[in-house]
C-alpha cells in the first residue's frame, strides 16, 4: 500500500488540518471499490454517459424561515420583521427583499415553506442524511447521502472521490459535518480537502525527485504486468480485473490530478470567480463557518470533474441576537454566489443534471425576542432547490398567519433527501444498503416530492 501525504493548508476559516488519499494493489480508498468491482458494476449498469450530481449546502445554525422564503406581510409587528416581500420571475411568487437575483431565477427554482420533522438540534446530520444521529447509532449510525451514493454507485472518474466535504472546520464541530458514513465506513466518508490550494494532494511524502518522471513509474507498472502475465496469474484473472491493472497506468492520478485541478480557481476565468464573490468580509461567523462563496463554485468544478454530490456549510444563521442584521448580510451573499452557481451550471448544460439544495436544520421562533434575534424553532422551516431536472417555478407548502406551523402541505426532511437519491438516480423505493448485521436498510423512509418529479 502506497500512502501518499501532504502538508497542511489553511481553509477559508483559519484552521487547518490533514488529509490523505491511499492507492494500494487495485483499489482505491476515495468509495472502497476495487476498480475491477467499479467496472463490474458499470458493465452491469451500461455505460453511463453523463452523471447526476448533488450540491448540499447546508446554513449551519436554523435560518429564519419567515424571513427568507415566506415574508409574513400580516402578522403583528413582534412578528413579522423588518423584511418586505419582492415579486419574482414567477407571478404569485415572492420572496425576501434581500435575494433580488434568485428572485429573477425563479422559474429555475424551487421554495419549499413547510418542512417538518427536524429536530432541536444544532446539527448538520438530518441534512446529510434525513436521519437523527442516534437512529441505528449501535451499528454506526445511519449512513449521508454522500456516503450512500459513493457505494451505490461508486466513482465516476476513478481519479476523482464520488463524495467531496468543503465544509470549513467549525468551533462548534456538528456544523462543520460533512456527512458521516455511518455503518458504511471510513471507506465511504467525505474526502475533505484543506482548501483550494489542496496541497495534500501532491505526493510529498515520496517526493517527486523519487519518480523523476512519470515514464520511469510507468515502466514499473509495465513490468508489474508482464512478470504478472508471464507467471500465468493475467490468465485466471477475469477482463474486469485485467481491465482494472489497466486504469492503473494512468499516473495522472498520481501526478496530476483532476480533483487537484478542480480545487484550483487560479484556473477558472477572473471574470467567473468575481462573479460569485468570496463572502468576505466574514461576518456573524462567531463559532460557525464562514460565508465562502467561492466554495459554491468549486462546487461547480469538483461535480464537472467527476464528484457526484459535494457538500459544505454556509454561514452561521443561529440569529438569538440581530437577526435582521445578519440576515442582510447572509442573505446578500448568498443570493450573489447561488445566482452565479445557477447561471454557471445553465451555461454550461449541467442544470438538469446537478440538484442544488439549500437549507439548514430547522427554523426560527415567530416572536421576535428582545435582542432583536429569534429563537430555535424546530416546528417548521424551509428549503430552497434548483436543477435536477425538477418541475422548478414552484412554491410548495405555507405556514400559518404567524409562520408557527405547516398549514398547506407539510413537507418531511426524508420526502426532500428522497428527492435528492431519485434526482441522482436512485429509487428509494427499491434500493437498500447492507448494514453490518447483514439486514438490508432502505435509505429513507419516505417518498420523492410529488410535486417535483
Amino acid at each position: 500500500m502506497l500512502n501518499f501525504f501532504g502538508g497542511s493548508h489553511r481553509m477559508c476559516s483559519g484552521l487547518s488540518r490533514r488529509s490523505f488519499l491511499s492507492v494500494g494493489s487495485l483499489c482505491f480508498g476515495f468509495g472502497g471499490f476495487s476498480l475491477a468491482d467499479l467496472l463490474r458494476a458499470e458493465d452491469q449498469a451500461g455505460k453511463r454517459n453523463s452523471h447526476k450530481g448533488l450540491i448540499n449546502i447546508f446554513l449551519g445554525g436554523g435560518p429564519p424561515h419567515q424571513d427568507m422564503w415566506e415574508i409574513k406581510t400580516e402578522a403583528p409587528s413582534e412578528i413579522r420583521g423588518e423584511f418586505s416581500p419582492i415579486a419574482t420571475n414567477v407571478p404569485g411568487i415572492q420572496i425576501c427583499e434581500v435575494f433580488p437575483q434568485l428572485a429573477q431565477r425563479m422559474d429555475k427554482s424551487v421554495v419549499i415553506r413547510s418542512v417538518v420533522g427536524c429536530k432541536d438540534r444544532h446539527e448538520s446530520h438530518q441534512c446529510m442524511s434525513g436521519w437523527f444521529p442516534d437512529d441505528l447509532k449501535a451499528l454506526g449510525g445511519r449512513p449521508s447521502i454522500g456516503s450512500a451514493v459513493a457505494k451505490i454507485q461508486g466513482s465516476v472518474d476513478p481519479a476523482v472521490p464520488p463524495f467531496v466535504g468543503l465544509a470549513a472546520k467549525t468551533q462548534h464541530v456538528p456544523w462543520s459535518n460533512s456527512g458521516e458514513a455511518g455503518f458504511l465506513g471510513a471507506a465511504h466518508s467525505a474526502f475533505k480537502p484543506d482548501g483550494p490550494g489542496m496541497e495534500n494532494m501532491k505526493l510529498q511524502s515520496i517526493g517527486l525527485d523519487r519518480l523523476k518522471d512519470r515514464r520511469r513509474l510507468l515502466t514499473s507498472l509495465d513490468t508489474m504486468r508482464r512478470d504478472i502475465d508471464n507467471s500465468g496469474i493475467m490468465a485466471g484473472m477475469d477482463a474486469f480485473e485485467q481491465r482494472a491493472l489497466d486504469v492503473l497506468r494512468a499516473l495522472d492520478v498520481l501526478t496530476s490530478s483532476k480533483l487537484l485541478d478542480a480545487l484550483d480557481l487560479s484556473k477558472e476565468d477572473p471574470k467567473l470567480v468575481e462573479r460569485y464573490g468570496d463572502g468576505k468580509p466574514y461576518k456573524y461567523q462567531y463559532d460557525g463557518a464562514p460565508t465562502c462563496n467561492d466554495h459554491l463554485l468549486i462546487a461547480r468544478r469538483l461535480i464537472e470533474a467527476g464528484v457526484r454530490v459535494v457538500s459544505l456549510s454556509y454561514g452561521r444563521w443561529d440569529s438569538h441576537g440581530a437577526n435582521f442584521d445578519l440576515v442582510r448580510d447572509h442573505g446578500g451573499k448568498l443570493d450573489q454566489c447561488l445566482s452565479a452557481l445557477m447561471d454557471d451550471l445553465s451555461a454550461r448544460g449541467m442544470l438538469d443534471d446537478v440538484t442544488v439544495i439549500v437549507w439548514g436544520e430547522f427554523g426560527r421562533t415567530p416572536k421576535i425576542n428582545n435582542g432583536a434575534g429569534r429563537d430555535h424553532w424546530a416546528q417548521v422551516s424551509s428549503a430552497w432547490m434548483a436543477g435536477g431536472g425538477m418541475r422548478t417555478g414552484q412554491a410548495i407548502g405555507a405556514t400559518n398567519r404567524l409562520g408557527e406551523y405547516a398549514k398547506e402541505r407539510p413537507v418531511h426532511m426524508q420526502e426532500i433527501i428522497s428527492t435528492l437519491y431519485h434526482n441522482l438516480g436512485i429509487s428509494t423505493s427499491t434500493t437498500t444498503i447492507v448494514d453490518p448485521s447483514g439486514r438490508p436498510q432502505f435509505l429513507v423512509d419516505h417518498e420523492p416530492i410529488r410535486e417535483l418529479i
